[in-house]
């Protein structure tokens, strides 16, 4: 169950070493597939040997060392895998060791960083394709999630259906409301191809887009725009969410943005970099992020778009390929 990493083993020592932590015991999670863990048990990192492997908590806490005073613990740890560990030891989070290593991407993680986007891309090039009339957000969502599953996703973490009013409810859940004509359609996938996660979120109008809709969601792809030309080298994560949200903001819109304009995206699907006010990662070529910007309009519609994007030295390549254009749902 451990296809081990040991190119990178001497650098995660060493920020153990740096943060004073003298172990990590990690469970089924991104960390744990970031240093080569496969399947199911434990792995932990001790400063003593190469990684090892456990079936259980106890186990695991066998065999970290008697002397260790701290233990980074996954971030994803249970409560009852924590009071299973027993260990005579200050628990922290191994995030402190593996997020700022798994920032920096290498060329065979964006690789599978762009096949899982475009995986998610082609699942929702096919959404186009199925009847919309007369269906609910709820049988919707079963079909791209069944859709997703027929691509070779390894775990559906979400799907969004979210119709008229819906689409400006963030975290929308799809319920039994009945597609019309007229409505704005909100749609996403969210999965993990490859080891990797992707998020492609796309807007359709249901035989023709609502008034004034057009206009708003030209705002959110030229917010989209703008945080693509400041994803370059150099530049703070937070000054390219804020590059999108100026304009939003200028646009009169600014009331109703979403609060994140953008996220990093890899082994987990929720990580670092963050687009968002006092994130001061320099960005750096590898990084993988997901642009996200949205504008919501409480109880008319909400329009957003979201395209996995990697950070090269020459700046943003679009890693999800589809049009972005308001595609009209004809049936």
């Amino acid at each position: 169950m451990l296809a081990a990493r040991t190119c990178m083993i001497d650098e995660v020592l060493l920020r153990m070493a740096e943060e004073g932590i003298d172990a990590l015991i990690l469970r089924p999670s991104p960390d744990f597939r970031y240093l080569g863990g496969r399947g199911d048990g434990y792995l932990v990192v001790t400063m003593d040997g190469p990684p090892a492997v456990a079936t259980g908590p106890l186990e695991a806490a066998a065999l970290v060392p008697v002397s260790a005073r701290r233990v980074g613990v996954d971030p994803e740890m249970r409560a009852g895998e924590l009071f299973s560990l027993r260990v005579e030891a200050e628990l922290v989070l191994a995030s402190a060791v593996l997020a700022p290593l798994r920032l920096n991407r290498g060329p065979a993680e964006v690789s599978a960083s762009e096949h899982a986007a475009s995986a998610a891309d082609a699942v929702l090039l096919m959404a186009r394709e199925p009847a919309w009339f007369g269906a609910t957000e709820r049988a919707m969502a079963r079909r791209l999630w069944a859709m997703m599953i027929e691509a070779g996703c390894e775990e559906v973490r979400s799907v969004l259906v979210a119709a008229g009013e819906h689409s400006a409810v963030p975290g929308h859940v799809p319920c039994d409301r009945v597609i019309n004509p007229g409505d704005a359609l909100l749609v996403s996938v969210c999965g993990r191809w490859g080891d990797h996660y992707a998020e492609v979120a796309r807007v359709f109008a249901v035989a023709e887009p609502p008034e004034d809709f057009e206009a708003m969601y030209s705002v959110v792809l030229a917010a989209q725009r703008a945080a693509f030309d400041a994803l370059r080298p150099g530049v703070p994560a937070a000054e390219a969410g804020r590059a999108a949200r100026e304009v939003i903001e200028d646009s009169g819109y600014g009331h109703y943005a979403a609060e994140r304009l953008g996220r990093g995206v890899g082994l987990g699907h929720d990580e670092g970099p963050w687009l968002a006010p006092g994130d001061p990662t320099v960005l750096a070529p590898g990084m993988t992020v997901c642009v996200e910007p949205a504008i919501y309009l409480p109880d008319l519609f909400g329009a957003r778009v979201a395209d996995v994007v990697v950070c090269t030295p020459t700046g943003a390549r679009r890693l999800s390929g589809s049009s972005q254009s308001l595609h009209v749902l004809d049936h």
